[in-house]
């Protein structure tokens, strides 16, 4: 993994004004590869919204081989972003980790399937093979079959859930009649291996009422503990919503700097422009507090499907967003 690291310095303030003073330090492991998915960080280092808090951000791009939870935990970064599910199971292992802010209100999971297997409404799912990602990824649709009642091993008339790779291969192969996507990720995939929005059926996890929380910022108990670390915290999140406001006002500019921050050259200006305009759809009406509901809703569908064994506690606070927002 390459780190890349953008510094930024500030005048010191005070009543003699003389001399300059190193900006506040703070490392963000992301929970994936450089992409719109993570825009308005990267819109508040270009825009000079961390130089503002007086902050030198560090971010960290993420990967298959990269658990952001064993980066926090290591020392390796102040804060990670990660989905809820994963941040609860390992909260539930010992790893104290807390939800400091929520920049996503709503989740980009979708089950994709193609309509010519028949498959209109969740009634006609017995029968069929859904293919899914792992490591915590597969909690709400097994939660979702458990609350229809389908078993999820083919039998009894229920369905079959696959384990899948990040791509959407087995479902353009036919290995599966559904797969799990993102809104702004993988169902372009399948648009753009040129199929069209009328050959597939798509369930919006947010529709069904199985969504959990995605992309939320988590650090350590042991950072939060710390006054001057506090401090820093609040700053970040004040700076990164501010990132995310204007990334949601200027979704193409948004896109543009991320492209800009993409090391590997891997990324499409079509392809990061059209997920930063789904991305946006996501983070609108966030403040950055998390909201009390949804994480239960979170918490609770992470239970039924076996992730976690009891109602988490400490798990989340409003400590710095509250003091973000003043």
């Amino acid at each position: 993994m390459k780190t890349f690291t953008y510094a930024v310095t500030t005048a010191a303030l005070g009543l003699m004004g003389t001399g300059a003073m190193a900006a506040d330090d703070v490392t963000l492991q992301l929970k994936w590869v450089t992409q719109a998915q993570f825009a308005g960080y990267y819109v508040a280092l270009d825009k000079g919204f961390y130089e503002e808090e007086d902050l030198n951000v560090t971010i960290k791009p993420g990967g298959p081989d990269i658990a952001p939870v064993q980066v926090l935990l290591g020392g390796g970064a102040d804060v990670m972003v990660d989905w809820l599910p994963s941040a609860l199971a390992a909260r539930e292992k010992g790893a104290p980790i807390v939800n400091i802010a929520q920049p996503f209100a709503k989740s980009g999971l979708m089950l994709t399937c193609l309509k010519e297997h028949g498959i209109t409404s969740p009634a006609d799912f017995p029968g069929h093979t859904l293919g899914t990602w792992f490591f915590g990824n597969e909690i709400p649709l097994l939660s979702w079959m458990g609350k229809l009642g389908y078993s999820t091993d083919g039998s009894d008339g229920g369905v079959t859930i696959q384990k899948i790779n990040f791509n959407v291969d087995p479902l353009l192969q036919k290995q599966v009649e559904c797969a799990t996507t993102m809104t702004y990720n993988e169902y372009w995939q399948v648009i753009d291996a040129g199929l069209t929005p009328e050959d597939l059926v798509v369930f919006k996890y947010e529709d069904e009422g199985i969504s959990t929380l995605e992309d939320g910022l988590y650090t350590t108990e042991e950072k939060l503990a710390d006054p001057e670390m506090k401090d820093k915290l609040v700053r970040f999140v004040r700076a990164s919503m501010k990132g995310w406001k204007y990334a949601e006002e200027n979704p193409d500019e948004a896109a543009e700097i991320v492209l800009e921050n993409d090391q590997t050259g891997a990324q499409t200006e079509k392809h990061q422009k059209r997920m930063m305009g789904e991305i946006a759809k996501l983070t609108e009406g966030s403040n950055g507090a998390l909201d009390e509901a949804a994480f239960d809703r979170s918490a609770a569908i992470t239970m039924e499907g076996g992730m976690i064994t009891k109602a988490p506690e400490g798990a989340w606070t409003h400590e710095i967003t509250d003091e973000a927002l003043k």
